[in-house]
Protein backbone atom coordinates (compact mmCIF):
# COMPACT_ATOMS: atom_id res chain seq x y z
CA UNK A 1 0.00 0.00 0.00
CA UNK A 2 2.83 2.33 0.74
CA UNK A 3 3.90 2.08 -2.82
CA UNK A 4 0.50 2.16 -4.16
CA UNK A 5 0.55 5.41 -2.36
CA UNK A 6 3.79 6.76 -3.71
CA UNK A 7 3.48 6.21 -7.16
CA UNK A 8 -0.54 7.59 -6.70
CA UNK A 9 0.49 10.54 -5.05
CA UNK A 10 3.90 10.90 -7.49
CA UNK A 11 1.55 10.79 -10.34
CA UNK A 12 -1.26 13.28 -9.36
CA UNK A 13 1.60 15.85 -9.07
CA UNK A 14 2.93 15.07 -12.93
CA UNK A 15 -0.82 15.78 -13.64
CA UNK A 16 -1.20 19.09 -11.97
CA UNK A 17 2.63 19.56 -13.67
CA UNK A 18 0.61 19.00 -17.09
CA UNK A 19 -2.66 20.77 -16.12
CA UNK A 20 -0.50 23.71 -15.29
CA UNK A 21 1.21 23.36 -18.60
CA UNK A 22 -2.37 22.93 -20.44
CA UNK A 23 -3.74 26.03 -18.35
CA UNK A 24 -0.51 28.28 -19.46
CA UNK A 25 -0.99 26.91 -22.66
CA UNK A 26 -4.60 28.55 -22.97
CA UNK A 27 -4.07 31.53 -21.60
CA UNK A 28 -6.35 34.20 -23.47
CA UNK A 29 -5.09 37.26 -25.18
CA UNK A 30 -6.75 40.69 -24.95
CA UNK A 31 -8.03 42.52 -28.23
CA UNK A 32 -5.61 45.42 -27.58
CA UNK A 33 -2.30 42.56 -27.21
CA UNK A 34 -3.72 41.34 -30.37
CA UNK A 35 -3.62 44.42 -32.13
CA UNK A 36 -0.31 45.46 -30.86
CA UNK A 37 0.62 42.12 -32.07
CA UNK A 38 -0.65 42.23 -35.74
CA UNK A 39 -1.04 45.78 -36.61
CA UNK A 40 2.54 46.21 -38.50
CA UNK A 41 1.93 43.28 -40.67
CA UNK A 42 -1.78 44.27 -41.43
CA UNK A 43 -0.07 48.20 -42.49
CA UNK A 44 2.20 46.10 -44.62
CA UNK A 45 -0.33 44.34 -46.31
CA UNK A 46 -2.29 47.67 -46.78
CA UNK A 47 0.83 49.29 -48.78
CA UNK A 48 1.36 45.94 -51.10
CA UNK A 49 -2.24 44.51 -51.35
CA UNK A 50 -4.37 47.83 -51.01
CA UNK A 51 -6.75 46.26 -48.21
CA UNK A 52 -7.59 48.78 -45.59
CA UNK A 53 -5.66 47.43 -42.42
CA UNK A 54 -8.55 48.42 -39.95
CA UNK A 55 -10.51 45.66 -42.29
CA UNK A 56 -7.72 43.23 -41.79
CA UNK A 57 -6.97 43.71 -38.35
CA UNK A 58 -11.07 43.77 -37.46
CA UNK A 59 -11.42 40.40 -39.94
CA UNK A 60 -9.00 39.04 -38.06
CA UNK A 61 -10.03 40.18 -34.80
CA UNK A 62 -13.49 39.12 -35.71
CA UNK A 63 -12.82 35.41 -37.10
CA UNK A 64 -10.44 34.45 -34.74
CA UNK A 65 -12.06 35.74 -31.60
CA UNK A 66 -8.92 38.28 -31.10
CA UNK A 67 -6.13 34.92 -31.72
CA UNK A 68 -8.54 32.82 -29.27
CA UNK A 69 -10.50 30.83 -31.09
CA UNK A 70 -9.15 26.89 -31.39
CA UNK A 71 -8.81 27.12 -35.47
CA UNK A 72 -6.19 30.45 -34.99
CA UNK A 73 -4.66 28.73 -31.89
CA UNK A 74 -4.42 25.05 -34.12
CA UNK A 75 -3.76 25.88 -37.39
CA UNK A 76 -2.87 29.80 -37.29
CA UNK A 77 -6.01 30.33 -39.25
CA UNK A 78 -7.30 34.15 -38.24
CA UNK A 79 -9.60 34.67 -41.04
CA UNK A 80 -11.86 31.72 -41.04
CA UNK A 81 -10.79 30.77 -44.68
CA UNK A 82 -12.10 27.00 -45.98
CA UNK A 83 -10.14 24.99 -48.02
CA UNK A 84 -11.96 25.54 -51.17
CA UNK A 85 -10.79 24.27 -54.79
CA UNK A 86 -7.21 24.23 -55.36
CA UNK A 87 -5.85 24.69 -51.96
CA UNK A 88 -3.00 22.28 -51.16
CA UNK A 89 -1.36 23.18 -47.96
CA UNK A 90 -2.26 21.64 -44.98
CA UNK A 91 -5.82 21.25 -43.31
CA UNK A 92 -7.66 21.40 -40.07
CA UNK A 93 -11.39 20.13 -39.91
CA UNK A 94 -13.87 21.41 -37.55
CA UNK A 95 -17.91 22.03 -37.31
CA UNK A 96 -19.02 25.28 -38.33
CA UNK A 97 -21.96 25.54 -41.22
CA UNK A 98 -21.41 22.20 -42.04
CA UNK A 99 -19.92 19.38 -39.57
CA UNK A 100 -16.33 18.42 -40.03
CA UNK A 101 -15.62 21.43 -42.48
CA UNK A 102 -12.15 22.00 -44.02
CA UNK A 103 -9.91 24.63 -42.77
CA UNK A 104 -6.40 26.10 -44.41
CA UNK A 105 -3.53 25.45 -42.10
CA UNK A 106 -0.42 27.43 -41.57
CA UNK A 107 2.64 27.32 -40.13
CA UNK A 108 2.35 30.71 -38.36
CA UNK A 109 0.13 33.37 -38.38
CA UNK A 110 2.22 35.66 -40.86
CA UNK A 111 1.22 33.37 -43.45
CA UNK A 112 -2.56 33.52 -42.34
CA UNK A 113 -2.63 37.61 -43.19
CA UNK A 114 -0.28 37.29 -46.77
CA UNK A 115 -2.93 34.61 -47.64
CA UNK A 116 -5.90 36.53 -46.36
CA UNK A 117 -4.76 39.58 -48.98
CA UNK A 118 -4.53 36.70 -51.17
CA UNK A 119 -7.86 35.46 -51.38
CA UNK A 120 -9.50 38.92 -51.59
CA UNK A 121 -6.78 39.98 -54.33
CA UNK A 122 -7.39 36.91 -56.60
CA UNK A 123 -11.05 36.29 -56.34
CA UNK A 124 -13.44 38.24 -59.04
CA UNK A 125 -16.14 38.74 -56.50
CA UNK A 126 -14.19 40.87 -54.82
CA UNK A 127 -12.97 43.12 -57.58
CA UNK A 128 -15.47 45.70 -56.64
CA UNK A 129 -14.20 46.51 -53.05
CA UNK A 130 -11.11 48.01 -55.01
CA UNK A 131 -12.86 50.59 -56.52
CA UNK A 132 -13.69 51.73 -53.08
CA UNK A 133 -11.53 54.39 -51.23
CA UNK A 134 -8.77 52.77 -49.24
CA UNK A 135 -9.95 54.83 -46.45
CA UNK A 136 -13.57 53.51 -46.59
CA UNK A 137 -13.68 51.01 -44.05
CA UNK A 138 -17.65 51.10 -43.97
CA UNK A 139 -17.98 50.66 -47.60
CA UNK A 140 -15.56 47.60 -47.45
CA UNK A 141 -17.24 46.04 -44.62
CA UNK A 142 -20.44 46.12 -46.57
CA UNK A 143 -18.86 44.79 -49.62
CA UNK A 144 -17.13 41.90 -48.29
CA UNK A 145 -20.99 40.61 -46.99
CA UNK A 146 -22.42 41.66 -50.09
CA UNK A 147 -19.73 39.16 -52.17
CA UNK A 148 -19.93 36.74 -49.39
CA UNK A 149 -17.03 36.61 -47.59
CA UNK A 150 -19.46 36.09 -44.13
CA UNK A 151 -22.71 34.26 -43.70
CA UNK A 152 -23.83 36.29 -40.87
CA UNK A 153 -26.24 39.52 -41.92
CA UNK A 154 -24.93 41.63 -39.39
CA UNK A 155 -21.30 41.29 -40.19
CA UNK A 156 -20.48 44.14 -41.47
CA UNK A 157 -21.91 45.80 -38.40
CA UNK A 158 -19.37 43.89 -36.39
CA UNK A 159 -16.65 44.83 -38.20
CA UNK A 160 -17.77 48.79 -38.36
CA UNK A 161 -18.34 48.26 -34.43
CA UNK A 162 -14.64 46.45 -33.94
CA UNK A 163 -13.23 49.10 -36.24
CA UNK A 164 -14.00 52.55 -34.15
CA UNK A 165 -13.97 51.20 -30.57
CA UNK A 166 -10.31 50.50 -31.44
CA UNK A 167 -9.69 53.49 -33.78
CA UNK A 168 -8.16 50.95 -36.01
CA UNK A 169 -8.16 53.88 -38.62
CA UNK A 170 -5.53 55.52 -37.59
CA UNK A 171 -3.68 52.06 -39.21
CA UNK A 172 -5.12 53.04 -42.37
CA UNK A 173 -3.52 56.87 -42.15
CA UNK A 174 -0.37 55.26 -41.22
CA UNK A 175 -0.11 53.13 -43.69
CA UNK A 176 -0.84 56.06 -46.05
CA UNK A 177 1.38 58.31 -44.48
CA UNK A 178 4.08 56.68 -42.81
CA UNK A 179 3.03 58.43 -39.76
CA UNK A 180 1.73 57.15 -36.85
CA UNK A 181 -1.02 58.87 -34.88
CA UNK A 182 -0.18 60.66 -31.04
CA UNK A 183 -2.47 57.89 -29.57
CA UNK A 184 -0.20 55.48 -31.33
CA UNK A 185 2.94 57.01 -30.73
CA UNK A 186 2.46 57.25 -27.27
CA UNK A 187 1.54 53.23 -26.84
CA UNK A 188 4.93 52.75 -28.69
CA UNK A 189 7.84 51.14 -27.39
CA UNK A 190 10.33 53.81 -25.66
CA UNK A 191 13.73 53.79 -26.31
CA UNK A 192 15.27 53.55 -23.36
CA UNK A 193 18.35 55.09 -21.92
CA UNK A 194 19.66 51.48 -21.55
CA UNK A 195 19.35 50.91 -25.11
CA UNK A 196 21.55 52.74 -26.55
CA UNK A 197 23.26 51.21 -29.55
CA UNK A 198 26.95 48.98 -28.41
CA UNK A 199 29.84 50.75 -29.62
CA UNK A 200 31.94 48.54 -31.67
CA UNK A 201 35.54 49.66 -29.79
CA UNK A 202 34.17 48.37 -26.67
CA UNK A 203 33.52 44.91 -28.13
CA UNK A 204 35.96 42.50 -25.77
CA UNK A 205 39.05 40.68 -27.04
CA UNK A 206 38.58 37.36 -26.27
CA UNK A 207 41.42 35.38 -28.19
CA UNK A 208 43.92 35.82 -31.41
CA UNK A 209 44.33 33.50 -34.06
CA UNK A 210 47.63 31.94 -35.36
CA UNK A 211 48.30 35.25 -37.53
CA UNK A 212 47.77 37.45 -34.76
CA UNK A 213 44.26 38.88 -35.36
CA UNK A 214 42.05 39.56 -32.63
CA UNK A 215 38.97 37.61 -32.15
CA UNK A 216 36.26 39.79 -30.47
CA UNK A 217 32.62 39.12 -28.51
CA UNK A 218 29.43 40.69 -28.92
CA UNK A 219 25.92 39.37 -27.75
CA UNK A 220 28.31 36.16 -27.11
CA UNK A 221 29.26 35.64 -30.58
CA UNK A 222 32.76 35.64 -31.45
CA UNK A 223 33.71 38.22 -34.61
CA UNK A 224 36.96 39.85 -36.32
CA UNK A 225 37.05 43.05 -38.37
CA UNK A 226 37.91 43.14 -41.66
CA UNK A 227 40.98 44.61 -42.76
CA UNK A 228 41.89 46.62 -45.77
CA UNK A 229 42.40 43.55 -48.69
CA UNK A 230 40.33 41.24 -46.58
CA UNK A 231 38.71 38.06 -48.87
CA UNK A 232 36.46 35.94 -47.64
CA UNK A 233 38.28 32.58 -48.81
CA UNK A 234 41.50 33.66 -47.41
CA UNK A 235 39.88 34.51 -44.47
CA UNK A 236 38.23 31.10 -44.12
CA UNK A 237 41.80 29.45 -44.92
CA UNK A 238 43.27 31.85 -41.79
CA UNK A 239 40.60 30.81 -39.05
CA UNK A 240 40.00 27.40 -40.49
CA UNK A 241 36.79 27.63 -41.27
CA UNK A 242 34.70 27.06 -44.33
CA UNK A 243 33.81 30.29 -46.84
CA UNK A 244 30.30 29.36 -46.90
CA UNK A 245 29.89 29.55 -43.26
CA UNK A 246 30.96 33.53 -43.38
CA UNK A 247 28.43 33.97 -45.83
CA UNK A 248 25.73 32.41 -43.50
CA UNK A 249 27.17 33.46 -40.24
CA UNK A 250 26.71 37.09 -42.02
CA UNK A 251 23.71 37.35 -43.84
CA UNK A 252 25.56 38.21 -46.78
CA UNK A 253 25.59 36.98 -50.76
CA UNK A 254 27.75 34.67 -52.14
CA UNK A 255 30.14 36.90 -53.89
CA UNK A 256 30.31 39.73 -51.21
CA UNK A 257 33.31 42.01 -50.96
CA UNK A 258 34.47 43.05 -47.49
CA UNK A 259 35.09 46.35 -46.11
CA UNK A 260 38.18 47.80 -43.86
CA UNK A 261 36.11 47.64 -40.58
CA UNK A 262 33.58 46.07 -41.35
CA UNK A 263 32.13 43.50 -38.40
CA UNK A 264 32.18 39.53 -39.60
CA UNK A 265 31.01 37.14 -37.81
CA UNK A 266 32.76 33.53 -37.09
CA UNK A 267 30.09 31.91 -35.01
CA UNK A 268 26.17 31.65 -36.05
CA UNK A 269 24.38 35.12 -34.65
CA UNK A 270 21.93 34.67 -31.88
CA UNK A 271 18.10 35.05 -32.45
CA UNK A 272 17.70 37.95 -29.73
CA UNK A 273 19.92 40.21 -28.03
CA UNK A 274 20.84 39.43 -24.25
CA UNK A 275 21.17 43.03 -23.38
CA UNK A 276 18.97 45.74 -25.53
CA UNK A 277 15.47 45.49 -25.94
CA UNK A 278 15.07 48.26 -29.07
CA UNK A 279 16.98 49.84 -31.48
CA UNK A 280 16.05 53.35 -33.23
CA UNK A 281 16.85 53.16 -37.03
CA UNK A 282 19.44 55.80 -37.71
CA UNK A 283 19.23 57.49 -41.25
CA UNK A 284 20.91 55.96 -44.11
CA UNK A 285 20.96 52.70 -41.49
CA UNK A 286 19.35 49.18 -42.49
CA UNK A 287 18.02 46.21 -40.71
CA UNK A 288 21.25 44.19 -41.90
CA UNK A 289 23.39 46.84 -40.11
CA UNK A 290 21.03 46.23 -37.12
CA UNK A 291 21.41 42.41 -37.50
CA UNK A 292 25.52 42.73 -37.53
CA UNK A 293 25.39 45.65 -34.65
CA UNK A 294 24.04 43.74 -32.32
CA UNK A 295 25.01 39.82 -33.28
CA UNK A 296 21.52 39.04 -34.00
CA UNK A 297 20.19 36.66 -37.37
CA UNK A 298 18.43 39.30 -39.63
CA UNK A 299 15.50 36.92 -40.35
CA UNK A 300 14.68 36.70 -36.53
CA UNK A 301 14.57 40.49 -36.70
CA UNK A 302 12.11 40.52 -38.75
CA UNK A 303 9.84 37.90 -37.24
CA UNK A 304 10.00 39.77 -33.92
CA UNK A 305 9.14 43.03 -35.66
CA UNK A 306 6.40 40.97 -37.56
CA UNK A 307 7.43 42.20 -41.05
CA UNK A 308 7.88 40.97 -43.99
CA UNK A 309 11.58 40.71 -45.35
CA UNK A 310 11.13 42.81 -48.39
CA UNK A 311 10.29 45.33 -46.24
CA UNK A 312 12.13 48.89 -45.36
CA UNK A 313 11.13 50.56 -41.96
CA UNK A 314 11.42 54.22 -41.85
CA UNK A 315 14.28 56.16 -39.81
CA UNK A 316 13.26 56.98 -36.16
CA UNK A 317 11.50 53.42 -36.23
CA UNK A 318 11.92 51.19 -33.19
CA UNK A 319 13.27 47.83 -34.17
CA UNK A 320 12.35 44.83 -31.45
CA UNK A 321 15.54 42.84 -30.18
CA UNK A 322 14.79 40.44 -28.25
Amino acid sequence: MKYFSFFYGFGLFLLMIFAGHSLLAQQKISTEEYIKTYKTIAIEKMREYKIPASITLAQGILESGSGNSNLARKANNHFGIKCHTGWTGKKYYMDDDEKNECFRSYRKAEESYHDHSLFLTQRSRYADLFKLRITDYKGWAKGLSKAGYATNPRYPELLIRIIERYDLAAYDKEALTGKASKKQKAEEPKIKVTDIPPKTAEFAVVNQSEQGRFIHENNGVRLIFAKEGDQIVALANELHMYSWQFYKYNDLPKGAVLKAGQIVYVQKKKRKSKTHHYHELQSGETLWDVSQLYGIRLHRIYIMNHWEETYHPATGTAVKLR
